[in-house]
């Protein structure tokens, strides 16, 4: 077993109470950043300020895909969570509790001293500043009012879309920059336009930025019957959430046939509103002995699909390798290895994970959602199976560990299908341009 620290899926933030007074400036306590932070690496070039979970990988593989373009790039955390220490694009933490932090690459809303966090804490609830949230909007109105980025780019609606909504309002960032907002997979809309409670506040949310960009065309869909005009819609189309997949690398490090291999790799094992473990887990159980021999890894666990593992019989929990989180490269690693990809779910954009498998040549299994139909076949791509329905997740495990002419024969096609659809270096360009073009239309320079 190999249980690691960081399980669960990131929380949405909590919203703030609505503030009216002027933002903040200096606050006793807190690091301000260094000379070496403010100034800009490529001077007069597009300045570019991303709104995300800087404990992501997606965040930060996106964010990556702009290396070497001559930007000057931020990022401005959302208060759950930090960056990796060796990741070195320049981020504001808002996280309320953190270690100490490197000046040229970091600048902190709060202290990692806990007296001189609690101080603030103290003179800022004096001032009628009741939230973290609240003084996280604060200080983002403070560095686009100081930095005027050309370009805000809100990573997900929910929260930094929301987050971004909020303080762009109130404190009336409305001029400065063009907004992309980012919608993430079809988590941020496929249940939300359902819900009148929230159909309207997305809807605002939507049809006020100037660009909106997805992986998939249903979010295009759901958003034009919400209000949001043709203009507003990507340039470039449908990109992936981290930015495309470095297809070429991932295809260097087959182990061997897809078909030789024996490891069943699922990537996403949470219980959530987005897709369901127990059915999962059933069909394992249903199938067992048909798809031996094999071994399972269980990816990104959360504390209720932890507790249902147990309840797994302990032959087959033998063959099991049960994660709640690892490095991406290592993820990648194991994907040149695996037979099969396995993650059905509810609901789902076009998945990295799906595209991920194509390159490493595992088969991927997944549910036939209106995001991912248009991309691929029944037999040709993948296997199809509900997510709810344990019957056909055991009945498409055991035809992908037994038939290995469909598996060798999907792995050549879907080389061909993702690098057509989610090669890295061929979106990089695309990206490149899309921010290029908005910088100009920023600074009123004729594209």
């Amino acid at each position: 077993m190999n249980f690691q620290e960081g399980a669960g899926i990131p929380a949405s933030s909590q919203d703030g109470e609505a503030q009216t007074n002027a933002c903040v400036g200096h606050q006793p306590g807190r690091a301000p950043a260094d000379s070496s932070f403010k100034s800009d690496p490529h001077p007069g070039k597009p300045k570019i300020l991303f709104i995300g979970l800087a404990e992501s990988t997606h965040t930060h593989s996106w964010i990556d895909l702009l290396e070497g373009a001559g930007f000057n790039v931020r990022l401005f955390a959302l208060p759950s969570g930090v960056p990796p220490d060796d990741w070195q694009v320049r981020t504001y933490i808002t996280s309320y509790y953190h270690a100490a932090l490197d000046p040229p690459t970091r600048a902190a809303l709060h202290p990692s001293n806990r007296a001189a966090r609690f101080a603030k804490r103290q003179v800022a609830r004096a001032r009628g500043v009741r939230t973290v949230e609240e003084l996280a909007e604060q200080w983002l109105a403070k560095v686009v009012r100081e930095w005027q980025p050309d370009v805000v780019h809100t990573l997900g609606l929910d929260p930094s879309g929301d987050f971004y909504f909020r303080a762009r309002r109130k404190y009336r960032l409305e001029g400065i920059g063009r907004w992309v907002l980012q919608t993430r997979g079809g988590s941020d809309l496929a249940l939300t336009h359902l819900d009148p409670s929230r159909r309207d506040q997305v809807a605002e949310v939507l049809r006020t930025c100037d660009q909106l960009l997805s992986d998939n065309r249903e979010n295009f869909r759901i958003a034009r019957s919400m209000g949001v005009r043709e203009d507003q819609f990507s340039r470039i189309g449908t990109v992936p959430g981290t930015g495309g997949i470095d297809v070429d690398t991932l295809a260097r490090k087959w182990d061997g046939t897809p078909s030789s291999r024996r490891l069943v790799l699922v990537p996403k094992v949470y219980e959530c509103m987005w897709a369901k473990t127990l059915p999962v887990y059933e069909a394992i159980r249903l199938c067992w002995e048909r798809i031996q021999p094999c071994e399972i890894h269980l990816l990104s666990m959360n504390w209720e699909a932890i507790q249902w593992y147990w309840a797994l019989p302990e032959h087959i929990r033998r063959a099991c390798h049960a994660h709640a989180r690892l490095p991406r490269a290592r993820v990648l690693e194991m994907m040149t290895g695996a037979r099969v990809m396995l993650a059905p779910s509810l609901i789902d954009g076009t998945p990295n994970s799906m595209f991920e498998a194509m390159a490493a040549g595992a088969l991927p299994i997944v549910s036939p959602l209106e995001t991912i139909t248009p991309v691929a076949e029944q037999e040709t791509n993948v296997l199809f199976a509900r997510n709810l329905y344990p019957h056909e997740i055991a009945e498409a495990l055991c035809r992908a560990m037994s038939d290995d002419a469909l598996v060798d024969g999907a792995a050549e096609r879907n080389l061909e299908l993702v690098r057509r659809l989610a090669d890295r270096s061929k979106i990089k360009p695309r990206v490149v341009e899309f921010y290029e073009t908005l910088a100009k239309e920023s600074r009123g320079v004729s594209a």
